[in-house]
């Protein structure tokens, strides 16, 4: 369960002092009213309105497709029903291609339920993140595989495997903490590095596909459930239904299992 005593939501503060006091936390996706229900219920500290929508809702190949109106429409449903976990909401690709893009776009995210805003990338999203934070708009910032930039990459690939770009993700981590980002979300990197950067960084680190050193743990509610749309899912994926009878017992086997340590496990992470 959640360390939330009343029925406000998560705040940025009680994620820092989760990290302070080594308590891990849970994060999961969601796209609507019923299921966030399920997990204020359960106690998931931080609901996620990802735009992974693109792929588990709308049946794209990839995040690209998704708008600022697909994912507004998803945060009002969610934001209507929560009432205890933080919920933060993806940027879409290229919604913050300009300073006043990217802050228009925040201030319609924020003023449509959201407690905090994800961007992807590394140094170059510093100068946005600071803008947003100056203004009051808190950020996490994605590292890592970054999906926005799947075409750049070529591939769902595990990024910083080689050991002398570890000094360089840790500066642009560190970068981005000075600039103003309130969390940071490490996607599909070693263990070793995220435990490097979570280690380094006063800010609450997230992982997926990052090891067990992570102050929190995130995965997509369809991945959770067994039910993953890719032919193929990821290593970093776990199927917590198969192992439970319901729904929430599900979600709270996920919540017991990373508030334990005991997942990710090695199986599920990279070196």
């Amino acid at each position: 369960m959640s360390s939330q005593t009343n029925n406000n939501p998560i705040s940025i503060s009680s994620l820092r002092k989760y990290k302070k006091e080594n308590k891990k936390f849970t994060c999961l996706t969601s796209y609507d009213a019923t299921f966030t229900s399920v997990m204020n219920k359960c106690g998931v500290d931080v609901i996620l309105v990802g735009d992974s929508l693109g792929m588990v809702i709308q049946g794209h190949d990839s995040t690209l497709p998704v708008t600022m109106d697909d994912l507004i429409y998803h945060l009002q449903s969610v934001s209507r029903s929560n009432t205890t976990s933080h919920i933060m909401a993806d940027m879409p690709f290229m919604s913050y291609a300009t300073d006043d893009l990217g802050l228009e776009n925040a201030k319609k995210l924020m003023q449509n339920g959201a407690h905090s805003i994800k961007i992807e990338g590394g140094e170059w999203i510093s100068n946005m993140a600071q803008i947003l934070s100056d203004r009051g708009i808190p950020v996490c910032a994605h590292m890592g595989l970054t999906p926005q930039a799947i075409n750049r990459i070529g591939g769902y690939f595990v990024q910083g495997r080689n050991t002398h770009e570890h000094e360089k993700f840790l500066n642009e981590a560190l970068e981005l903490e000075k600039a103003g980002a309130a969390m940071l979300l490490l996607e599909c990197v070693p263990t070793s590095l995220s435990e490097l950067i979570t280690n380094e960084l006063k800010i609450p680190v997230i992982g997926i596909g990052a090891g067990n050193a992570t102050d929190g743990q995130i995965m997509v509610i369809h991945d959770l459930l067994g039910i993953s749309c890719l032919d193929n899912p990821p290593k970093f994926v776990k199927d917590f239904l198969s192992e439970t009878d319901s729904i929430e017992a599900a979600i709270n086997k996920y919540i017991h299992d990373v508030k334990s340590g005991v997942f990710p496990a090695e199986e599920h992470s990279f070196s």
